[in-house]
C-alpha cells in the first residue's frame, strides 16, 4: 500500500516539578519529531528549539534514512556550535527521535532516549533502544526491565544531538499498514507510565487520536509528571491527512479532581534529577562504580549500627557508675 498520514496529534505539557518546558517538536505531517532538551538554566529549551528549527526546514534531497540522518546531523552541528559559543549554553543538548513518511515507507531516525512505539493489531512494539545507562545495560543482560524502572541513574543517557561535534543516528524502516499508530514520546511519558498503559489508552480512546494523547499525558501527570511530557501520535490511512496539534499545557488540577495532586507549589523542595550524558565507552565503569558502592552500603550500615549499640551501652555503663557512686558518698 501507499502509505498516507491520517489523523495526527501532539500535545505538550511542562509536568508539575519543572519551571519550563524544554520538550521541542515537529508536526508537520508527514515529518514528525520530538526533542527533549537538557542543559543548565534554559539551555535545554534552547537546544531542543535548535534541533527541531533544522528539522523543520527539511532541504536535504534523498532516501527517508538520508534524509532524516542529514536532518539531524545538521541540528547537531547547530547546536553544538552555539553550545561552544555560548558560555551559558556549554554543555547543552538534546535527544531527536523523528518519523518520515515517505513512499509508502515509515522511517526512524533516533538520538537518545526519546521514544518510538507501533501500536499494531492491539499490540505495542518499541520501535527504538534507548542510548542510556540503563539501556546499555538492559542489553547486556545487567539490568532486568523490572531495575531499570527504579534504577537512580535513569536520567542517564550515552547519545545526545549536540554534546559532541559528530553523532551516530539511528535509522530503520518500517513497513506501515492502515490502522497501525505511530506514538513519539519524550521520557516524561515512559518514566511515568508503563508500555500497558500506553496501550491501553491508546486503545480505550481509538479512534480518537487527541483523546488518547491528552490521556497519556494526564495519566503522566497524574503519576508525579516529574519531567515535561511531549506526546505525537498519527496513524496510517487510506484517506487524507487529518492533523490536529495541541500545544497549550494541559488544565492543573482544580477542586473538582481531588485524586490529582498539584505538586508545582512545592518546587524547591523536590528534587528533580536532570539528564547527563555519558559516553558509551564509560558505561561500564560508571557501572562498577555504582555496584561498589551498592555494595559498600550495607557494610557501611552494619558498622553505624554497631556504633550507635556500642555508644549505648556506654551511656548505661556510665549512667549505672554514677548511680552507685551517689549510693556510696
Amino acid at each position: 500500500m501507499s502509505a498516507q498520514v491520517g489523523q495526527s496529534t501532539v500535545v505538550t505539557d511542562t509536568g508539575r516539578k519543572r519551571r519550563h518546558n524544554e520538550d521541542s517538536f515537529v508536526h508537520r505531517p508527514p515529518l514528525f519529531a520530538v526533542a527533549d532538551g537538557m542543559g543548565g538554566a534554559q539551555a535545554g529549551e534552547v537546544a531542543s528549539q535548535l534541533a527541531t528549527a533544522a528539522l523543520k526546514e527539511e532541504s536535504v534531497d534523498g532516501s527517508g534514512a538520508e534524509r532524516l540522518t542529514a536532518l539531524i546531523q545538521e541540528a547537531n552541528r547547530r547546536v553544538f556550535q552555539r553550545a561552544n559559543e555560548d558560555a551559558a549554553a556549554s554543555g547543552m543538548g538534546t535527544t531527536i527521535t523523528a518519523a518520515l513518511v515517505e513512499k509508502g515507507v515509515v522511517w526512524i531516525g533516533h538520538v537518545g532516549d526519546s521514544r518510538a512505539y507501533l501500536v499494531r493489531d492491539g499490540k505495542l512494539q518499541q520501535l527504538t533502544d534507548d542510548h542510556s545507562l540503563v539501556g546499555e545495560l538492559q542489553r547486556t543482560g545487567k539490568l532486568s526491565a523490572e531495575e531499570a524502572e527504579v534504577h537512580p541513574q535513569r536520567s542517564v543517557i550515552t547519545r545526545a544531538v549536540g554534546t559532541d561535534p559528530d553523532v551516530d543516528v539511528d535509522t530503520m524502516p518500517i513497513e506501515p499498514r492502515t490502522g497501525d499508530v505511530f506514538l513519539i514520546c519524550s521520557d516524561g511519558l515512559t518514566d511515568m507510565i508503563d508500555d500497558e498503559t500506553i496501550l491501553d489508552t491508546i486503545e480505550e480512546h481509538r479512534p480518537d487520536l487527541d483523546g488518547a494523547a491528552r490521556a497519556l499525558v494526564g495519566a503522566a501527570n497524574k503519576r508525579g509528571g516529574e519531567d515535561n511530557i511531549t506526546v505525537i501520535a498519527f496513524e496510517i490511512s487510506d484517506g487524507g491527512p487529518d492533523a490536529l496539534e495541541r500545544t497549550a499545557t494541559m488544565p492543573a488540577p482544580g477542586a473538582s479532581d481531588p485524586d490529582e495532586e498539584d505538586t508545582l507549589s512545592g518546587i524547591e523542595a523536590v528534587p528533580v534529577v536532570d539528564t547527563m550524558v555519558v559516553p558509551p565507552d564509560q558505561v561500564e565503569q560508571l557501572a562498577e562504580v555504582r555496584a561498589e558502592r551498592d555494595e559498600a552500603n550495607p557494610q557501611r550500615r552494619r558498622f553505624l549500627r554497631r556504633f550507635l549499640q556500642l555508644l549505648l551501652l556506654l551511656l548505661v555503663l556510665a549512667g549505672g557508675a554514677y548511680l552507685v557512686w551517689r549510693a556510696i558518698r
